[in-house]
């Protein structure tokens, strides 16, 4: 991976660290219960990769003793210090710059090591390799996404498609080669585990999570999809119509109430 596509997937998260903050969902408590479970015992260091704003970072902070957010976008990491600053700067949890391949951490001093919604724009190869390097023996890397769109109402779901796979056609249109990020399927996610040599143990786990939304909250997470802000930040104006339409549709189907939304996440592991 040559260091113009990682230099382009860190700046594709550059300009909306607070929309997406407050508009994504949480990372859900089944991450912790499902990964120290197999650990066996509460994790000494947790180390969360590619970590955004520190969403999937904070769910750690009552369970392990050390966490560290690790994020390259400098944007993105600066939404989570200051969450941090504002908590009182909790001592066992820390927000560091880093690529997946090179995350400055001691040889075999990790006992969980997360990806959420991140793993597949890093590159696998080296990425796992660095992985491995850090894990405890029984350490547990595990790479969770969720499905887009949430479940709720499936003409909005419709709308919802068509709006973030018209921005992503978009972005591609406009921006030329060099400037265009690189994501890897997720749907191979276990299969570079596997092939990687490095694990043990690995499989797939599916889970349910749901979240409370409101309309403009459930409209505001398809506008913090990167494909859609990569294609306003190129001039696409003509995606700010179908966002207003999309967020019309969203007001009729919440109705001005709050409504449970469910997320599927697909979550693969692989243990040292």
């Amino acid at each position: 991976m040559n260091q113009q596509i990682r230099h382009n997937n860190v700046e594709r998260f550059k300009g909306f660290g607070t929309l997406y903050d407050r508009n994504r969902p949480a990372a859900p408590r089944e991450v912790v219960d499902i990964l120290t479970h197999y650990l066996g015992k509460r994790p000494r260091f947790v180390a969360d990769v590619g970590c955004g704003t520190g969403l999937s970072t904070w769910i750690w902070l009552d369970y392990a003793e050390r966490v560290i957010g690790v994020e390259p976008s400098e944007d993105m990491r600066s939404v989570g210090i200051a969450k941090w600053e504002a908590a009182g700067k909790p001592d066992q949890l820390r927000f560091a710059a880093g690529m997946s391949h090179d995350l400055g951490l001691p040889d075999d001093s990790v006992d969980i090591l997360t990806c959420s919604q991140s793993f597949h724009w890093m590159e696998p190869e080296s990425t796992l390799r660095e992985f491995a390097r850090v894990l405890r023996p029984g350490g547990i890397f595990a790479a969770y996404d969720c499905d887009w769109p949430p479940v709720l109402d499936w003409q909005l779901e419709a709308a919802y498609q068509q709006l973030v796979s018209t921005a992503d056609e978009l972005a591609s249109r406009l921006s030329s080669t060099e400037q265009q990020a690189y994501k890897w399927s997720k749907e191979g996610h276990l299969q570079q585990i596997q092939q990687s040599g490095l694990f043990r143990y690995s499989r797939e786990i599916m889970f349910h999570h749901q979240e409370p939304f409101t309309a403009e909250r459930y409209a505001n997470l398809a506008l913090s999809q990167g494909g859609l802000q990569t294609a306003l930040k190129l001039g696409a104006t003509e995606l700010n119509d179908m966002a207003d339409d999309f967020r019309r549709r969203a007001e009729l189907v919440f109705d001005g109430k709050s409504k449970e939304v469910l997320f599927s996440y697909r979550m693969r592991i692989g243990i040292v």
